[in-house]
């Protein structure tokens, strides 16, 4: 009975393994019939698309062990390649009928455009991953898509949501492909994100009345290197400067030779003609004709004109308050004219210098200097200057040469940028115009209010913008 009971075990055991291993070849059997069904269903024109990798005879006849393995990765590569959005594709100057149907697409009125807002970080609301981001269009989350397993894919069976738009890979937004940046170039996203913030303010299309440029502050506080950050106001011409000349680099510009869009906005040239002065001291030593210093002649462009002011005066009036002075614009523009000189001195030399402007911007930029650094403070200039809001001619401060060329000299202002109270508590406000209704507005903040162009003349202008008249 042992013996029998023994060659029973033994039987019943390798019937197990018979049966095991019948099973086992039947799932890899039903496995490639699976794999074979993409297959046959693109020849048929199915627009289903599945990568797959031709398998050696060694993995064909590889054992029930190494299946899951070969099926764990070939459910990657599906999910690497399935999208939850197709791209349009062209074959012959024939638009596929993939296309025409999309163009009839049933999900199209289940947009809600009340919901969207574009302006947050685009990072996924459930992984908080910024990778392959994608927004829905029904409800205006952000999920991480790609493959069957990505959340978006999850929302959009779980909720019935089918219209998502990838925030990352929108052809039309990128429009810089013949820019090359070194690799680890981080100066790039600045252009990006001043790029978006310029398409979502001009958009004609736009159903938000205001735009949050949070993406493009948080570029510059990473661009420059903390020199300027949101919780901390800086100062209004050093931010210009380097702005300017930051998206003129990001964009591939040179100083000399290649230029951008940038250059061909704010750029124009002037001639400086530079004396150099000999020392006081030696002046009474040495005779005339050793006195008298050759003139220096250099070109040279300019993204801005800085204008001087005069000296405040330091008395008061009858009642105890000081004067606050006025000059007209046109006093402090004949630094310009290329006969008027000023001294500038530095540790060891100085300089008698005049200007004379060759070629004048699209847009031209006026920088008011108030600000003036020595060794223990920073001084502000408050004298106000009397400016008019259009036709400033300056076609006198071009060269003769020059004049002929240059059509359009009389600029309007459109801009115009204020600080009020000290130099390190003082607070700025923006005049800008309204180019379709012609009216002013004040911005402070949040706050936006109309205000009478009489009214701007009458602040301590620090930055100007004016643009050619039609």
């Amino acid at each position: 009975m042992s013996g029998r009971s023994k060659r029973e075990s033994r039987g019943s055991t390798r019937g197990k393994r018979e049966s095991e291993s019948r099973g086992s070849s039947g799932r890899v059997k039903r496995e490639r019939d699976r794999e074979r069904e993409p297959e046959a269903a693109s020849s048929r024109g199915s627009p289903v698309r599945v990568k797959r990798e031709v398998e050696p005879a060694s993995a064909r006849e590889a054992p029930a062990s190494v299946v899951p393995f070969v099926r764990v990765k070939r459910e990657r590569e599906v999910d690497e390649d399935s999208e939850p959005e197709r791209e349009v594709r062209a074959k012959n100057g024939r638009v596929d009928s993939e296309d025409r149907r999309s163009r009839h697409c049933p999900y199209l009125d289940t947009i809600n455009r009340s919901v969207l807002d574009f302006d947050f970080e685009k990072l996924c609301s459930i992984s908080l991953s910024h990778i392959n981001a994608y927004a829905c269009l029904v409800c205006g989350k952000y999920f991480q898509g790609r493959g069957l397993k990505s959340h978006a894919y999850i929302h959009s069976v779980q909720f019935s949501h089918h219209v998502f738009l990838n925030l990352h890979t929108l052809k039309f937004y990128y429009n810089y492909k013949n820019i090359k940046r070194p690799p680890g170039d981080i100066m790039f996203l600045l252009v990006q994100r001043f790029g978006e913030l310029m398409r979502k303010l001009w958009n004609p299309r736009n159903f938000k009345a205001h735009v949050s440029p949070h993406e493009m502050l948080q570029a510059v506080v990473l661009c420059s290197k903390k020199t300027f950050q949101i919780t901390k106001q800086g100062d209004g011409v050093d931010f210009l400067s380097w702005f300017l000349n930051a998206l003129h680099s990001a964009l591939g510009g040179t100083k000399k030779k290649k230029k951008t869009i940038v250059t061909d906005v704010f750029q124009g040239s002037m001639r400086i003609f530079t004396k150099k002065l000999p020392h006081p001291d030696l002046v009474t030593c040495l005779p005339c004709e050793e006195v008298q210093q050759s003139t220096c002649l250099v070109a040279s462009t300019f993204m801005y004109l800085t204008l001087d002011l005069p000296t405040a005066p330091l008395y008061k009036d009858e009642k105890e308050q000081l004067i606050i002075p006025q000059v007209p614009l046109f006093n402090i523009l004949a630094k310009f004219n290329g006969i008027t000189e000023k001294e500038y001195k530095t540790y060891k030399e100085n300089f008698l210098k005049r200007f004379q402007l060759t070629k004048l911007p699209p847009y031209l930029i006026f920088c008011i200097k108030r600000f003036t650094k020595n060794n223990f403070f920073v001084e502000k200039n408050p004298t106000i200057v009397n400016f008019p809001i259009t036709n400033v001619d300056l076609r006198e401060y071009l060269s003769e040469e020059v004049q002929a060329v240059h059509k359009n000299t009389t600029y309007d202002l459109i801009a115009n940028i204020v600080h009020d109270g000290k130099p390190s508590e003082g607070s700025y406000r923006i005049h800008v115009l309204h180019h379709g209704t012609g009216k002013w507005y004040e911005l402070q903040d949040l706050q936006v209010t109309d205000i009478l162009p009489q009214m701007i003349t009458l602040s301590e202008a620090y930055i100007q913008v004016g643009w050619p008249q039609a």
